[in-house]
């Protein structure tokens, strides 16, 4: 009788996260930029080359072992630097993904920890937190900020909007996101700022923050790779 209300949780996050693939697949931003598919699929052989047609070639031979992935269940090492570590589903760890136009996240964040705000151009991102105290927020082009803090919460990031998360609770949090392309791209703003290569000149940043080139230089420090 104990794994009861262990069993109802799961049971209760389940049909969340169930909810939410639907909800992605039948979107009609989703549909719009993934027409119906000529083959029931197209698993990636990651050994051919080169991509063409914004996928992966499909394999000639596929087993159900291509529509499985277990790497999302690894165990989590959030003692690094920025207390943040993820198991990815993408076209790249999970070739069964090709063509579907969709990628999914498990994400454990230290307590105090932050994503850095960071765009997945053109693409939606949803989800739901599993574990802790999250606070998720996107900026609108007009600058206005739509934030919550979420326990157990489902959220989702309009397309390309800059986004973060933050742990605000006093223990490591987890949530899973979905992001609508089988391998997004991210744009993690301090780094593009900050470590492009060409650099971006210090007098065009100095203007932008408005201030002097010690403070630009001492930003750049911060952020070398």
């Amino acid at each position: 009788m104990d794994n009861i209300p262990r069993i109802s949780s799961f049971l209760s996050r389940a049909l969340i996260f169930l909810t939410l693939c639907i909800t992605l697949f039948t979107s009609p931003s989703l549909s719009y930029t993934n027409p119906s598919p000529l083959l029931d699929f197209c698993v990636a052989d990651l050994r051919a080359s080169p991509i063409s047609n914004n996928a992966f070639p499909c394999k000639s031979q596929v087993s159900s072992e291509d529509f499985f992935f277990s790497g999302l269940n690894t165990p989590f090492n959030t003692s690094n630097p920025r207390g943040l570590a993820a198991n990815v589903a993408n076209v790249v760890t999970f070739p069964g993904l090709n063509k579907m136009g969709i990628s999914m996240y498990n994400v454990a964040v230290a307590a105090g920890a932050a994503n850095s705000p960071h765009s997945h151009p053109g693409y939606t991102e949803a989800g739901f937190i599993l574990e802790g105290s999250v606070s998720i927020g996107f900026l609108t082009t007009n600058y206005t900020l739509y934030s919550k803090v979420g326990q157990g919460d489902m959220f989702v990031v309009p397309p390309g909007l800059i986004h973060y998360e933050w742990n605000v609770g006093k223990t490591e949090a987890r949530f899973l996101a979905v992001v609508t392309n089988e391998l997004p791209s991210e744009v993690v703003v301090p780094n593009t700022l900050f470590v492009a290569k060409p650099a971006i000149p210090d007098a065009v940043l100095m203007k932008a923050f408005k201030t002097d080139g010690k403070t630009i230089n001492l930003l750049k420090s911060k952020f070398k790779w």
